[in-house]
C-alpha cells in the first residue's frame, strides 16, 4: 500500500496541498488576530465591571485528580499491515487517550506502547454495516457489489470500529455483547472528552479561536453548528483545512484509483490520512507561529484597553447605536416571523432529555451514598469508610455507572428544526449537556466529601455517622437541585443563541451585510483592534432575540415538571463557612481511613522499590471499572507467527476458541498506603469561565482539559510517552523505528 502514497501523493501534489494549507491557515490567522483584540478588550472589561454567574452552592476541585487509570483490559485490534487480528492490552488514563500495549507483559516490563490514540472527531459504530455505509459515502461510486469480499471482516459479531471523516479508522472487536457495551461507554467517555479539548480557563485564546472559526466559515457563507469543531485547535484548524481541501481532493483523486471497490476505498482511506497527518503538522507550526505573535503583542494591547477603556466603551456604543438605528427594524421582522414562534418547540426539545439527565445524576448519587451508608451499618463503621469514599470519590468519572445518566441525552432530536435552523447535527448540544452532568456530580461528591471528612473529625459513633451520612446527603441535594437548575438554564440560553443567531445572520445577510463597510469610518484607528463592526452587528442581532429567549426560559422554569428554580429564588451563598473548608489540602481518603493491606490483585512491585515509586506505579496499573466487573473472556497470549497468506479471521477464531486462562485485570484505585482503593479519581472540574456579556455566539464551551494532556511519540519515534507543546494532545499520525514499533498520535 505505501506506493499507494508514492503514486497519487507525489512531490507536485503535496506541494500543492501545502500551498492550498497555507493559504486557509493565512486567511484565518487574520480572523484570528482580529478576534484576539475584540475578545482581549471584553474580558478586561468583564472583569472591571464584575458581572458573572449566580454563585454556585456546591464545591468544585482545585486540585486535579490525575496519574489515574479509568479503564483496563483487553481489545482485538484489526492490524492493517498485516490484515491480522491481534490481542492487546489497553488502557485509558486520566487524560482519557486509549493506550495499546502488545500485551500485559509488556505493559508491566514499561516497554513502550504499540498506539496512543487520541479520539477526538471520531465516532463509535457496532456493526460493520454502519462502517461500511460510511465508507461508500465517503468516496461515492465505489459500493462494493454482492458476493465481493466487504473492506473488513469481523470474526465476532461485536465489532467497535473509531470512524474519522478525515483520519485513519482503528478495528476491535469483543467476544461478548456485555463487552461490547462496556468498551462502547468508555469509548464513547474518551470522545466526549477529548472533543472538548479548549480549556475554557483560557479567558481570551480559547474564545477568540472558537470565534475566529465561526467567522472564517461565515465569511465562507457557512452558517449553523459545525460537526467538526471538536479537539484542541490544532485539529479543529486541520478540520477546517480538511473541509475545504478534503472535497477538492477526493474530486481529483478518486476518479484514478485502480482495483475493486474494497481497494479503492482502503486506497482512499489512506490518502486522506495521509494529507490529514500532512496537515496537521503545518496547521500545528502555523498556529503556535501566530499565538506566540499576538501573545508578545498582549502586553501593549492590556496597557491601551487600560488607559482609554471609557473611550473605547463610548466609541463602540455609538457605534452600537448607529448599527442599531439601521438593522433594527428588519431584524425584529425576522426575529417575529421565522425565529419568535419556534423557541418554544426548540427549548422543550432541549429540556425533556437534559432535565431527565440531570434527574439521573441526583438519582445516582443518592443511591451510591445511601449504598455507602448501609455498608458502613453493616461492616463496621469507620473502618470501612476509607475504601467505600475512596471508591465515590471517582463517581463522576466511572464511565459504566455515569452511563445511565448520559444515555438520557440521546433521544435528543430537533425533528424539523434541524433542517429550518440548519443545525448539522445534535452531538453538540448532547455532549456539551453530558459534561454538565459530570461536573455536576463531581461537585456533589466533592462537597459531600469535603463535609463528611468534617463531620469525622468529631469523632462520631457508628450510629451518629451514619446518621450524620443521610443528614449530608440531603444538605448537598438541596444544593445540587440549586446549581443544576442554573447550569441547566444557562445551557438552554447558550443552545438556543447557537441554534437562532447563525440562522439570523444568514437571513439577513442579503440585505445588512453589503452595508456593514460603511459603519468602519465610526471607528477610531486606535480602536480599531477592540472594535469591529462585523461583532458589534452581531451583537445588536442577539440583542434582538434574547429577550424571546430569556423569557421562554423563564416561562420554562415555571414547570414543575421540569425541576428549574424560578429566577427569583437566588441562594447568596447560603453557606459561606462550606466555601472555606474547600481552601484545605485534598482529601486521600485511603491515606486517612484506608486498611494496611492490599488484596493480592495489584501486579507485584520490588522489595527495593521506594515509596514514592510504589505510589506511581500503583497509579500506573490500576483501573476503576475492572473491579467490580467480572473479567474479561479472553486474556492476552503470545502471538504465534503466522505466515502472511494465512486467513487472519480463521486463526483468530481458532485463537478465540482456545482455552486461555484468564488474567485477572488489576483492581480498580490506586494503592493508597498499601490499601487499594476502589476506584480512580479524575481530572478536577473548574468552575465555567465566565464569558463576556457580547460574545455569547461562540460555539458552546469546550470541557474542561485545561491539564490533560494526551502522551505523544517522542522525537526519535521510539513510541516514548512525553508531552506535547502547550498542553494540547496530537493528532493521530504514525511512526514507526527501526524495531517496527508503530505510534499513533
Amino acid at each position: 500500500m505505501g506506493d499507494v502514497l508514492s503514486t497519487h501523493l507525489d512531490d507536485a501534489r503535496r506541494q500543492h496541498i501545502a500551498e492550498k494549507t497555507g493559504k486557509i491557515l493565512t486567511e484565518f490567522g487574520r480572523f484570528y488576530e482580529d478576534q484576539y483584540g475584540v475578545v482581549l478588550f471584553n474580558s478586561m472589561r468583564h472583569e472591571i465591571e464584575g458581572t458573572g454567574l449566580p454563585q454556585a452552592q456546591l464545591l468544585w476541585r482545585k486540585v486535579p485528580l490525575d496519574e489515574r487509570i479509568i479503564f483496563s483490559g483487553n481489545l482485538f485490534q484489526y492490524q492493517e499491515d498485516n490484515k491480522k487480528w491481534r490481542n492487546r492490552f489497553s488502557l485509558v488514563p486520566h487524560n482519557y487517550g486509549l493506550v495499546l500495549y502488545e500485551n500485559k507483559v509488556a505493559y508491566e516490563r514499561q516497554v513502550p506502547p504499540r498506539a496512543v490514540i487520541n479520539s477526538a472527531g471520531y465516532k463509535i459504530l457496532t456493526s460493520v454495516d454502519q462502517y461500511l455505509e460510511l465508507v461508500g459515502n465517503s468516496l461515492p461510486g465505489t459500493t462494493s457489489k454482492s458476493g465481493t469480499a466487504p473492506i473488513l471482516k469481523c470474526p465476532t459479531q461485536f465489532p467497535l470500529i473509531l470512524w474519522h471523516p478525515s483520519a485513519r479508522h482503528y478495528y476491535f472487536c469483543m467476544m461478548t455483547e456485555a463487552e461490547q457495551d462496556k468498551w462502547q461507554a468508555v469509548l464513547q467517555d474518551c470522545i466526549r472528552h477529548c472533543n472538548n479539548g479548549i480549556p475554557e480557563d483560557s479567558k481570551v485564546e480559547g474564545p477568540a479561536f472558537t470565534d475566529a472559526i465561526r467567522m472564517y466559515r461565515q465569511s465562507k457563507e457557512l452558517y449553523g453548528t459545525w460537526e467538526m469543531l471538536c479537539g484542541n485547535e490544532v485539529q479543529i484548524l486541520s478540520n477546517l483545512v480538511m473541509e475545504e481541501l478534503g472535497p477538492e481532493l477526493k474530486a481529483e483523486l478518486a476518479p484514478r484509483l485502480k482495483g475493486k471497490p474494497q481497494e479503492r476505498q482502503r486506497q482512499w482511506i489512506q490518502i486522506s490520512d495521509a494529507v490529514y497527518r500532512m496537515v496537521y503538522e503545518q496547521a500545528k507550526a502555523h498556529f503556535e507561529a501566530v499565538l506566540s505573535k499576538l501573545q508578545l503583542a498582549r502586553p501593549a494591547m492590556e496597557a491601551t484597553i487600560r488607559t482609554d477603556m471609557d473611550q473605547i466603551i463610548t466609541s463602540k456604543e455609538h457605534l452600537a447605536s448607529k448599527i442599531r438605528a439601521f438593522i433594527l427594524p428588519k431584524a425584529e421582522v425576522c426575529v417575529r416571523n421565522h425565529v419568535q414562534p419556534y423557541i418554544p418547540s426548540i427549548l422543550e426539545a432541549l429540556m425533556v432529555p437534559t432535565s431527565q439527565g440531570f434527574t439521573e445524576v441526583r438519582d445516582v448519587f443518592f443511591k451510591e451514598v445511601t449504598d455507602m451508608n448501609l455498608n458502613v451499618i453493616n461492616e463496621g463503621g469507620a473502618d470501612k469508610l476509607g475504601e467505600y469514599m475512596e471508591k465515590l470519590s471517582q463517581l463522576a468519572y466511572h464511565p459504566l455507572k455515569m452511563q445511565s445518566c448520559y444515555e438520557k441525552m440521546e433521544p435528543l432530536r430537533l425533528d424539523g428544526l434541524q433542517q429550518r435552523f440548519d443545525v448539522s447535527s445534535t452531538s453538540v448540544f448532547k455532549q456539551r449537556a453530558q459534561i454538565h452532568m459530570r461536573e455536576q456530580m463531581d461537585n456533589a461528591v466533592y462537597t459531600f466529601e469535603t463535609l463528611l471528612h468534617q463531620e469525622l473529625g468529631k469523632g462520631p459513633t457508628k450510629e451518629e455517622l451514619c446518621k450524620s451520612i443521610q443528614r449530608i446527603l440531603e444538605r448537598v441535594l438541596k444544593k445540587y437541585d440549586y446549581d443544576s437548575s442554573s447550569v441547566r438554564k444557562r445551557f438552554f440560553r447558550e443552545a438556543l443563541l447557537q441554534i437562532t443567531i447563525p440562522f439570523l445572520l444568514k437571513k439577513l445577510a442579503p440585505t445588512c451585510k453589503s452595508e456593514l463597510p460603511r459603519f468602519q469610518e465610526l471607528i477610531f484607528e486606535d480602536f480599531a483592534r477592540f472594535i469591529l463592526v462585523e461583532n458589534t452587528y452581531e451583537e445588536v442581532v442577539l440583542q434582538t432575540v434574547m429577550k424571546d429567549i430569556l423569557q421562554a426560559v423563564k416561562e420554562a422554569a415555571v414547570q414543575r415538571k421540569h425541576n428549574l428554580y424560578r429566577d427569583s429564588m437566588v441562594m447568596h451563598n447560603s453557606d459561606p463557612n462550606l466555601h472555606l473548608l474547600a481552601e484545605g489540602a485534598p482529601i486521600d481518603w485511603g491515606e486517612e481511613y484506608g486498611g494496611s493491606g492490599g488484596d493480592g490483585g495489584s501486579p507485584s512491585i520490588p522489595e527495593a522499590a521506594t515509596h514514592s515509586e510504589k505510589r506511581r506505579r500503583a497509579k500506573q496499573v490500576v483501573s476503576v471499572v475492572q473491579d467490580e466487573e467480572a473479567g474479561l473472556p479472553f486474556e492476552a497470549g503470545p502471538e504465534p507467527p503466522s505466515p502472511a497468506s494465512q486467513d487472519s479471521v480463521t486463526e483468530l477464531r481458532g485463537l478465540l476458541a482456545r482455552d486461555l486462562r484468564a488474567e485477572s485485570p488489576p483492581p480498580a484505585g490506586p494503592l493508597l498506603n498499601g490499601a487499594p482503593s476502589q476506584e480512580s479519581p479524575q481530572p478536577a472540574a473548574a468552575p465555567e469561565a465566565s464569558s463576556p456579556p457580547t460574545s455569547p455566539l461562540r460555539q458552546l464551551p469546550p470541557g474542561k482539559a485545561a491539564d490533560l494532556e494526551l502522551p505523544k511519540p517522542s522525537d526519535q519515534e521510539t513510541g516514548e510517552q512525553v508531552s506535547s507543546p502547550g498542553g494540547r494532545p496530537p493528532i493521530h499520525t504514525t511512526t514507526e523505528d527501526s524495531a517496527g514499533v508503530q505510534t499513533e498520535f
